[in-house]
């Protein structure tokens, strides 16, 4: 049995963690914390666990007792939570913020999304679980990345449900402003750019590839929020002399969560799953790439179980077996 901690327990993606392992074969949480709501039942707080679950948020976190750490906090807290406590060697650390999803010398996190990176992830100690915009976009990108087919503009929209913003209410999440309406927000410099370019460029670049490998495309993402709860859609424009179908297929057809569709594909498809979907329209020299997932599970929480899976050599799907809105 994993024994878990999880910090930053009271938000989305805390609740969601909590939901998944509560029913998880193989993992048991031992503290979910919360100073402001210390000894209030989580269910009070995350109100569709009722009769699911008995535990109280703790404000005491017993690292020793614990195999592996869920960091879910906003981004730029995690390291400052690290660099304030003594976190065991034996303990693996699994960080939902963005604070080292970029590689450099400074720390020893493997960039969590299993597409690219599984073999690594397998052997890591730490891991910095990909954001949610950048989750989508890598994979509607990745099998163009890994066949240097990825050049010049591409440009992508993608619109993300009302939970990407967090729990705590701002102006944009409000009810009143959000319902029946859309907006753009950070155009050309959402912050999971760094990370998608990171990718995409170690992929293009790869010395495996032949031909004009080493091209690193432009990516102009334009971000929007959608009138409903969770979710993100995604379109990317590439300009290719070919259908290429057949390299989705190809690279996704063995992978656990992330499938080709034949048929266009549409946000219900995977609210509620750790699935991503993807699907490509070829037209006179346009390739149009199409992908969603749940933000709160492919995107955050149920990748983190994922990449938890993997740690510790467990099926990749374990306790992932959620099932899609049905209407």
């Amino acid at each position: 049995m994993i024994n878990v901690g999880i910090v930053g327990a009271a938000g989305y993606t805390g609740g969601e963690l909590i939901r998944l392992l509560i029913h998880h074969p193989e993992a048991d949480i031992v503290f979910a914390h919360s100073e402001s709501n210390a000894g209030n039942l989580v269910a009070d707080v995350h109100e569709g666990l009722y009769g699911d679950t008995d535990l109280t948020f703790s404000a005491e976190m017993p690292f020793y007792d614990i195999d592996v750490l869920f960091l879910c906090f906003g981004h730029g807290k995690s390291q400052q939570f690290l660099s304030e406590h003594e976190i065991p060697n034996h303990v693996k650390i699994v960080d939902l913020a963005q604070d080292f999803r970029i590689a450099d010398s400074s720390h020893d996190f493997v960039y969590g999304l299993p597409e690219v990176h599984r073999e690594a992830i397998r052997k890591a100690q730490h891991v910095a679980n990909p954001g949610c915009f950048a989750t989508c976009i890598q994979l509607a990108l990745l099998p163009l990345a890994r066949h240097g087919l990825l050049k010049g503009n591409v440009v992508i929209n993608g619109i993300t449900g009302a939970t990407g913003a967090g729990q705590k209410p701002v102006a944009t999440t409000h009810y009143a402003w959000r319902s029946d309406n859309i907006s753009v927000y950070k155009p050309f410099t959402h912050q999971h750019l760094a990370e998608i370019n990171q990718t995409v460029s170690a992929l293009q670049s790869s010395p495996s590839l032949e031909g004009n490998h080493g091209e690193a495309p432009t990516l102009t993402f334009i971000p929007l929020r959608g009138d409903f709860a969770r979710g993100i859609f995604v379109t990317a424009v590439v300009d290719i002399d070919h259908d290429s179908a057949d390299l989705y297929r190809e690279n996704y057809a063995q992978e656990p969560f992330t499938h080709y569709s034949e048929r266009a594909i549409d946000l219900k498809q995977v609210v509620n799953t750790n699935k991503c979907l993807v699907h490509c329209d070829w037209h006179e020299g346009q390739l149009l790439v199409t992908a969603c997932i749940d933000n709160l599970l492919k995107g955050a929480s149920g990748q983190a179980v994922e990449n938890m899976n993997l740690m510790f050599g467990l099926d990749e799907t374990a306790g992932l077996s959620l099932k899609p809105v049905a209407f």
